[in-house]
């Protein structure tokens, strides 16, 4: 009986000691706001995400699949408004996941946004519409249509776990912005890197998406401009082999690639209203010459897309 009574008396000790233990886990938590504003340094927030693929279910999940099928087939799927035969995710790779490839993580939190190319701010609609007309090379859709709102329905799912300002980390190469970009090189690079998924003329093949002609992005994409180009292409390609080809290799290449036809893109003139315009935008606006060599190359991984 004795030694009983000891059990028991070590049992209750003991739940006692984890229930010490478990409120000061839960008190020193709760305490960490108030240290750092004693003077210790916070990190800034940066975008973080469940591993997760699996959409919901029910009614939301039928609308982030269907979402994320149009970005998948968008030429197929809205052929009226998605001329070129780009996808979504040939640019936002890994169905928008992949943080050096234009990722979609997180895009649904930073809008509404001011955007210094529309000098307006812009809804996730506007920002959607705006690869329809230029990257996709088509017309807007309804914004308060079916095909937007699945649309953003994964966008949202994509960016669940992200909070409003979380900070997206940079992909910038700082070397890029030191390099002169040389077409002849470029077309070299492109022959022996490029060609076998794009096609010897850029038209595309296979995986590939064509680069340039009548079915490609037209002169008012984000791709257009060569040094945003070359941020994608050093990270991201050639697609077996990513991360291969050196800082001048991929400025070359994409300045060869943007020097060649490509549809037109009306109202262009009225990009950057307010100036500032990038120095590799491949066409002049109404708001006067381009801005400085160094305040281009400066902003020229910027999300003006």
């Amino acid at each position: 009986m004795m030694n009983e009574r000891r059990d028991v008396t070590r049992a209750k000790h003991a739940r006692l000691w984890l229930t010490m233990i478990a409120l000061a886990m839960a008190c020193g938590r709760g305490d960490a706001p108030a240290a750092a504003g004693r003077g210790a340094t916070t990190p800034p927030p940066q975008a973080t995400t469940t591993a997760d693929t699996t959409p919901p279910p029910g009614a939301l999940g039928l609308s982030v699949r269907r979402g994320r099928a149009l970005l998948a087939a968008t030429h197929d799927s809205l052929p009226s408004h998605a001329v070129s035969s780009l996808r979504c995710f040939s640019c936002h790779l890994d169905e928008g996941r992949r943080a050096a490839g234009l990722p979609l993580l997180g895009a649904y939190t930073r809008y509404p946004q001011y955007r210094l190319r529309r000098a307006k701010v812009d809804l996730i609609e506007d920002r959607v519409n705006d690869c329809f007309i230029r990257s996709m090379n088509g017309h807007a859709i309804p914004a308060d249509g079916a095909d937007m709102r699945d649309i953003v329905s994964y966008l949202a799912w994509l960016s669940r776990g992200v909070a409003v300002g979380d900070l997206v980390k940079s992909q910038s190469v700082p070397v890029l912005a030191t390099l002169v970009a040389d077409t002849v090189r470029g077309a070299l690079v492109f022959t022996e890197s490029c060609a076998r998924c794009h096609g010897a003329s850029g038209q595309g093949a296979g995986i590939g998406p064509p680069l340039w002609g009548t079915k490609s992005f037209n002169i008012g994409a984000g791709m257009a401009r060569y040094r945003t180009a070359a941020l994608f292409v050093l990270h991201n390609m050639p697609l077996d082999k990513p991360n291969t080809l050196t800082p001048q290799q991929a400025l070359d290449v994409a300045r060869y690639i943007d020097s060649r036809p490509r549809p037109d893109f009306a109202g262009k003139e009225n990009d950057w209203p307010t100036g500032e315009r990038p120095s590799d935008v491949p066409y002049p606006t109404n708001a006067g010459p381009a801005a400085g060599a160094d305040t281009a190359r400066t902003h020229a991984h910027n999300s003006a897309r």
